[in-house]
């Protein structure tokens, strides 16, 4: 409603002043009104991008840029929006348009990049990470700087982004959790879990970063949970994947233990831990 009242005010001055000044031909009433429409476009753009279902946002920007195909801002919110629609592939198609654009700056560049990431292009997404400029320090920049250097396994290249990221942000649970979920795969299971505890304390509804820190307590033999905010079922779900990885260490004992315990903890019926149970009960029976 704001907005038709705003178009309505300025509309009805641009009127008005065409009524007291005879020179104000209809071609520039047009014009004033096209540009009250385009103020307007560019906040329908905002809300578009920041709230709604991301299909609906996809559908908004592409027919935007079909009516506009020079207008990179259109473009960049296509693109942005199918990035949060999940289609990572299309993503970086419009993102290249985009990068390839006069108007284009570093952080489109960033945004490239992490198109391909999520597409699962990492060298094409290191060859555009390796043309932004070294004066941007953005903590996006060094995230996946540090995501591509795991890729390629160069830890100590990765090691370095990783703390660069976190010194950039004031929330680095997501960044922690991606260290720390390096360092699991790397074998350095303490390392991990310090990593994964440190990003809980960012945000402590980060579900990724306590079932990864299952992980690598599992992976030590550290078999008792550490204290957690989060539901039932979320306690339920960390104690499946402890199981899992207590069976995986071979103390099949502490495996059937813990998958009791979370099928007693869970206030539903927890099909994923019963047909573990099962599972490991008819194993042990055989063996």
């Amino acid at each position: 409603m704001r907005h038709t009242y705003v178009f309505a005010l300025c509309f009805g001055s641009a009127v008005a002043l065409s009524g007291c000044e005879s020179q104000m031909s209809d071609e520039e009433v047009e014009r004033a009104v096209a540009g009250v429409n385009v103020i307007d476009a560019t906040g329908l753009n905002d809300i578009m991008l920041q709230a709604g279902d991301p299909n609906e946002a996809v559908a908004y920007f592409s027919r935007s840029v079909q009516v506009n195909p020079d207008r990179v801002d259109l473009k960049r919110g296509l693109a942005q929006s199918l990035v949060r629609a999940k289609k990572p592939s299309e993503a970086a198609r419009v993102w290249a348009e985009v990068v390839a654009s006069a108007e284009s700056t570093p952080n489109d560049q960033v945004e490239y990049a992490d198109a391909l990431i999520r597409a699962g292009d990492w060298a094409k997404a290191e060859d555009v990470l390796n043309r932004i400029p070294p004066t941007v320090e953005t903590y996006d920049r060094y995230r996946l700087e540090a995501m591509v250097a795991d890729a390629g396994e160069d830890w100590k290249k990765a090691d370095s982004f990783y703390e660069t990221a976190i010194g950039l942000t004031t929330n680095p649970a997501r960044v922690l959790n991606n260290w720390g979920y390096s360092k699991l795969t790397r074998g350095d299971f303490t390392g991990a879990e310090k990593l994964f505890l440190e990003a809980i304390t960012y945000d402590d509804g980060m579900f990724t970063a306590k079932n990864n820190l299952m992980m690598a307590r599992g992976a030590q033999r550290k078999y008792d949970m550490p204290v957690l905010a989060g539901s039932q079922t979320e306690r339920a779900q960390l104690l499946h994947t402890l199981a899992l990885a207590a069976i995986k260490q071979g103390d099949l004992t502490m495996g059937k233990t813990l998958l009791e315990e979370a099928i007693d903890t869970h206030p539903q019926h927890f099909d994923a831990a019963v047909r573990a149970l099962r599972a490991l009960e008819a194993n042990v029976q055989r063996g």
